[in-house]
């Protein structure tokens, strides 16, 4: 299946792969599928998470297998069905799915959080439902179910301790995040790092509006120097928002840096067409306070 759909810069739209498990319908944001294969051998790894099925090598590059049924309590998979190869945090990972039903485009604003409507296994590792066909769609938060398998996958907190003692700024800064723990490390992250005038937002439209008001009210400069936004989020995306912001004369020169697990050389040349100021993956959390100091002035 072709999953390469190019989208226009900055439309707020994405594509959904839709996929199958006990014939529950699942969503995953094409842009982060390298390819779809058939279900292959793998070998047990000894000791390792109940959610890891094992290893195995697709043209000679080893690939860990996730049971996403075992993910989401629903039992564990077996022989069969189909590996949807994923890369995001400069990670390469196989998640086992019964079948694949095709590709949609839907747009950012019709994609809600999840809510009552899903168990609470689901929940916990969704960004959001979708209906598609009139039925719906929970769109995994496959960074969130790899984090919880290993941590060490997450954002690197410590790497902040290791820059040592730093000066107190009071630059405004404004984030745009939907995962609520993300969120949270981000600031935490950057209020140890010094940075302690922070405004957080779950999704780009209400950074943008955030952005709308202070220049209404001509309070730009004191409420946004710099953003720091994610891609993938409901209502508004990352991109949408960077591309209002600098196209705008009158905010185009706020910097803003895209953190996202999203970020490789093919979306890395959406977000310089759309005028990012620096993109970086999640992971790096110290990178991303160099950025910071880079582009706001602190040393």
């Amino acid at each position: 299946m072709d999953t390469k759909i190019l989208l226009e810069n900055g439309t707020n739209e994405l594509e959904v792969l839709e996929f199958l498990l006990d014939g529950n319908a699942y969503g995953i944001n094409v842009a982060k599928i390298k390819e779809i294969i058939p279900y292959q051998e793998i070998t047990p790894v000894p000791n390792a998470h109940p959610s890891i099925e094992g290893i195995f090598m697709p043209r000679d590059t080893m690939i860990t297998a996730i049971d996403l049924k075992n993910c989401l309590q629903r039992g564990v998979s077996t022989a069969g069905g189909l590996f949807i190869i994923t890369n995001f945090n400069k990670l390469d990972i196989a998640f086992h799915v019964d079948a694949v039903m095709g590709i949609h485009r839907v747009s950012w604003e019709n994609i809600i959080k999840p809510g009552s409507t899903v168990s609470s296994a689901e929940e916990s590792i969704s960004t959001g439902i979708v209906k598609l066909n009139n039925k719906l769609v929970i769109i995994l938060d496959f960074e969130k179910i790899v984090t919880d398998i290993n941590p060490e996958t997450g954002l690197r907190i410590s790497e902040i301790d290791e820059m040592g003692v730093r000066g107190r700024s009071d630059i405004p800064i404004l984030i745009a995040e939907d995962s609520v723990l993300l969120n949270r490390l981000i600031v935490d992250s950057l209020k140890k790092a010094g940075y302690v005038n922070l405004t957080h937002t779950c999704n780009g439209q209400e950074a943008y509006d955030i952005i709308m008001e202070s220049k209404k009210n001509g309070r730009l400069k004191s409420t946004v120097q710099c953003i720091i936004t994610d891609i993938e989020m409901p209502i508004m995306d990352g991109h949408r928002l960077t591309r209002l912001v600098k196209e705008d004369d009158e905010t185009k020169d706020i910097p803003v840096i895209i953190f996202s697990s999203l970020v490789n050389d093919e979306m890395k040349k959406k977000g310089e067409s759309l005028g990012a100021d620096a993109q970086l993956s999640k992971p790096e959390i110290a990178n991303l306070v160099r950025l910071i100091d880079d582009l706001v002035g602190q040393k």
